[in-house]
């Protein structure tokens, strides 16, 4: 007798629950821009006239990075060289090219499928070849131009897997100092992030956050005795994606000690002396982001009361992300935008002439630039842009895209992988992928894993893909404006992408948002989302004949049902909805059998909180979802533009129970699918003649033109499809 593939899998996966084995398998998900750009950091230096800081024209950008994944958060060592004698490394560059000129930098790192914290120290020898006062030009990686030193374990810690982001680090003496996401808070919907410090040569690792607190943004102090972080107190994380509302504490660096709030709202801490600190916050009366100065008592208790803050940046512009050297009373460095201006730029501000001198503009115009840092000698300063074209300009920078990136995670039978797309699914046997291209406004693809043989299958704005399990070759996907209204004009397709000709069948016929479709596993129905009634409710309908061969009503109620998924027994579908609180934008995971019984709650991230996208594992037993349970990992403001950098994926067991966090990023995360093929974890290129800087800054920076207001901001809400 000959089985089909589907068959054989199918019959695999009966084995699989017989014998209670584990099937590997994959997970592939989207993040917001993610794949289109990559970060670089580079420096420019810093000239003095007259007591006035400025950028001379005869300088050119270095690039301190080697272009290798996403490298940011930057941060020149106060006293580098030790670095190589603490790690007991030589110094290649201690006699090497009497005429060049050396850097050090510290910084977050993507490369190898998850972050960890580097150093590199590169030389840049002079050109006499080229004819431009003050160019540099860098050695080649590899020759003797670089040398690159991890400072933390990259990938483990105490012999396991520790996938966690390790943001802003400071190297003090031997302890690296960090913000990292690896323990669970323990609370739905509250941050992970928390500040540890490092011994490098010990790998001794000690928390500085109190348990049930969260810290971002880790700034020590020139003498390396104070830690000031931007902090959520007891009152935990609000739902904000905008301005987190943190409060600035400061604390003992050896141990995380003598703890005290010296400023009510505020974020990224930057000190002068340890006893000045910049920061910035949102004007509650203007509305203009702005850099301001907050001084300690020199004397006696610090406590919020004893602690001077006055504004230092004028309204008119948005200033943030501040940075400063030891002792520099001159000047600090901002990230900006201004009115009139798409781009975020780096500007320096002299505190005396209360005067801002461009540094970014004039050499890279066109480029959003982030989170700048001084020079120990306030001589340099130092930021990240993304390498390759110009923002938002398509047809620069080419090379290779990655259609799927491996990232690393704890769950040993599970590859996990981000796509250049959304809405990825699997093929029944897992040997192809549909997606949905972004970046051609929701066109639709089928590749195969590898990432050949990509084929257009969709022109068109479409949201969803889903394989039939029975019929080869036929993908389901609803064709229309994604986040509408019920009665939106959104119906529901069936592509034969074999088919020559790509045969093209309308199932729904009415517009009044169906979509989500989703095959049951004997390929007989389709469960779907529709605004039919007025409200997002599940139906089912006939999968070949669609609405006219036969259609039932799942679910009903004045709320949004949606994101559904068929168990791969037929048993269950899961869904996601808001019905505990319609229309307040809180989504949980709920599950129903498929004739409208046994409806229960599965997944909830906390009160208010969202959990969507759930997807069965192939066999089964679990699921994979995104959400917010696990808060906030970075202030969003340091970050390009993402609707909810909250989102992570996870995954639990399909009674709700056993929640593990997959994913940790200060990006938006999103449309998981878990497929029954293992991919190898390695990342899958392809070819292209785009740009890899098609993203934009935070929407909500974006400064509108309205007659008698000097301020209006666009506000982004993060809605539900």
């Amino acid at each position: 007798m000959k089985y089909s593939p589907t068959s054989v899998f199918l019959l695999l996966l009966l084995f699989m629950n017989f014998c209670n084995c584990s099937l590997k398998s994959s997970i592939v998900f989207t993040t917001l821009g993610r794949s289109r750009y990559k970060f670089d950091i580079y420096t420019l230096p810093i000239t003095t006239t007259q007591s006035s800081p400025s950028i001379s024209q005869h300088h050119h950008e270095l690039k301190l990075t080697d272009g290798v994944s996403v490298n940011f958060n930057g941060h020149f060592p106060t006293n580098s060289t030790s670095i190589f004698s603490l790690l007991k490394k030589p110094n290649f560059f201690e006699s090497s090219f009497s005429s060049s000129e050396k850097f050090e930098v510290i910084y977050v790192s993507e490369r190898n499928g998850t972050s960890s914290v580097f150093f590199d120290s590169v030389l840049f020898a002079d050109d006499d070849s080229v004819n431009r006062p003050g160019y540099r030009s860098a050695l080649e990686i590899g020759v003797s131009g670089r040398v690159q030193i991890p400072l933390l374990g990259v990938g483990s810690e105490n012999g396991g897997v520790t996938v966690s982001m390790k943001d802003r680090p400071s190297l003090v003496g031997e302890v690296l100092v960090y913000v990292s996401t690896h323990e669970n808070s323990g609370v739905p919907r509250t941050s992970w992030a928390a500040v540890y410090s490092t011994h490098v040569l010990t790998g001794l690792t000690r928390r500085l956050t109190p348990v049930g607190m969260a810290d971002f943004s880790p700034a020590v102090s020139p003498s390396g005795i104070f830690t000031a972080v931007a902090s959520y107190g007891e009152e935990g994380w609000g739902g904000d994606v905008e301005e987190l509302g943190t409060d600035i504490y400061v604390f003992l660096t050896r141990d995380g000690s003598d703890r005290v709030k010296v400023v009510e709202h505020g974020g990224w801490p930057c000190w002068v002396d340890d006893r000045t600190i910049y920061f910035h916050r949102r004007d509650g009366s203007d509305g203009w982001w702005s850099v301001y100065k907050a001084s300690l008592p020199r004397v006696g208790r610090v406590t919020t009361e004893s602690v001077l803050v006055e504004r230092v940046t004028p309204p008119g512009l948005h200033v943030f992300t501040p940075a400063t050297s030891p002792g520099n009373v001159e000047f600090i460095a901002v990230a900006t935008r201004r009115p009139g201006s798409n781009y975020r730029h780096i500007e320096l501000f002299d505190l005396k002439n209360k005067q801002f001198k461009e540094v970014t503009r004039p050499v890279s115009p066109h480029n959003h630039h982030f989170n700048p840092f001084m020079s120990p000698d306030g001589t340099r300063v130092g930021y990240h842009k993304c390498t390759g074209g110009d923002n938002g300009e398509k047809g620069k920078g080419g090379g290779q895209i990655l259609l799927l990136e491996n990232l690393k995670n704890p769950v040993a039978d599970v590859s996990i992988f981000r796509i250049d797309g959304s809405f990825p699914s699997f093929s029944p046997t897992g040997d192809r992928i549909a997606y949905l291209a972004d970046l051609d406004d929701g066109f639709l693809y089928v590749v195969d894993h590898d990432g050949s043989n990509k084929k257009l299958v969709h022109k068109g704005m479409a949201f969803t893909t889903a394989w039939d399990p029975v019929r080869k070759g036929v993908v389901y996907t609803s064709v229309g404006p994604n986040f509408a209204s019920e009665s939106s004009k959104v119906d529901i397709i069936a592509i034969n992408v074999d088919d020559d000709d790509l045969s093209y069948k309308k199932l729904t016929h009415g517009g009044e948002n169906n979509a989500f479709p989703e095959p049951s596993p004997d390929g007989k129905w389709v469960v779907f989302r529709s605004g039919r009634s007025g409200h997002k409710n599940l139906y089912i309908m006939d999968a070949e004949e669609g609405e006219t061969g036969g259609i039932q009503r799942l679910t009903e109620g004045p709320w949004s049902d949606t994101m559904c998924d068929w168990s791969p027994n037929g048993e269950w579908i899961a869904f996601a909805s808001d019905r505990d609180n319609p229309g307040g934008g809180s989504f949980e995971v709920f599950m129903i059998h498929p004739n409208g019984t046994g409806l229960h709650k599965v997944i909830q991230s906390g009160l208010g909180g969202r959990a969507n996208h759930p997807w069965f594992s192939p066999d089964g037993k679990r699921i994979v979802f995104t959400s917010d349970y696990s808060g906030i990992s970075a202030e969003p403001i340091s970050n390009p533009h993402h609707y909810q950098p909250y989102g992570e994926i996870f995954i639990a067991n399909v009674d709700g129970s056993g929640i593990r966090r997959l994913t940790h990023n200060s990006f938006e995360d999103g449309t998981p699918t878990w497929g029954p093929m293992f991919l190898s974890p390695v990342d899958v290129a392809q070819p292209t003649k785009e740009a890899k800087c098609l993203f934009e800054d935070c929407h909500w920076l974006n400064i509108k033109k309205k007659l008698g207001l000097k301020t209006a901001v666009d506000a982004s809400t993060g809605a539900q499809c």
